[in-house]
């Protein structure tokens, strides 16, 4: 590992503790600088690997428009929410194309992908009222992001994937459903280790 790398990494498990701690006790300037170092923390993780191939940059891209999402969700407003789930939708897209360059696709796994995602829906589906249609559309894009994730042969981009797809329960979860303290203490981890798993991938 070059200082880069090692710097990103200290300073993703660092702010990441210091974001758990100020989002369980209210300290939400701590936490939005935390939050946003975090997230710096997995661009800087991807760019010390360095960046050589096509397959390297469309997951740093999508590392980037995961930044801004996170900064987006910052945001109480639904204005910030909408803006954080597009930003997130097209990460999924360009991980995707990403993903499908090397993938196998493979046919066991489309049935318990597809499977997860409608019990995921169904859970969900009377507490949306107006957001129906992006969730649905970030579900549908999400969904397609994992399964061909899990036919990539690097172990990186499956378990990456699959933790960021698991994430994003908490995150529908805090949003929708119960806001509590599991939603970050779990959904956080699972976010971040899922980010620096693809950026590590980036090489």
């Amino acid at each position: 590992m070059n200082p880069l790398t090692v710097a990103a990494l200290a300073l993703g498990a660092s702010s990441l503790l210091v974001l758990l701690w100020a989002d369980q006790n209210g300290k939400t300037t701590v936490r939005a600088v935390a939050k946003t170092l975090c997230s710096l923390g997995f661009l800087l993780l991807a760019w010390g690997m360095g960046l050589d191939r096509p397959f390297d940059y469309l997951i740093f891209i999508g590392l980037v428009l995961s930044f801004l999402g996170d900064v987006l969700l910052l945001g109480r407003r639904d204005g910030f929410f909408l803006g954080g789930l597009v930003a997130f939708l097209l990460a999924h897209v360009v991980y995707t194309v990403a993903f499908s360059a090397q993938s196998s696709f493979p046919a066991g796994l489309l049935g318990v992908v597809g499977l997860a995602s409608s019990a995921f829906l169904v859970w969900l589906w009377p507490r949306l009222r107006g957001w129906r249609v992006p969730v649905l559309a970030y579900c549908a894009v999400i969904s397609l992001m994992l399964w061909s994730a899990l036919g990539v042969a690097d172990w990186r981009v499956g378990l990456g994937a699959l933790l960021f797809f698991l994430s994003d329960v908490f995150v529908a979860r805090g949003r929708f459903v119960q806001q509590d303290r599991w939603n970050s203490l779990l959904g956080l981890p699972l976010y971040y280790l899922g980010q620096y798993l693809l950026a590590w991938a980036a090489k």
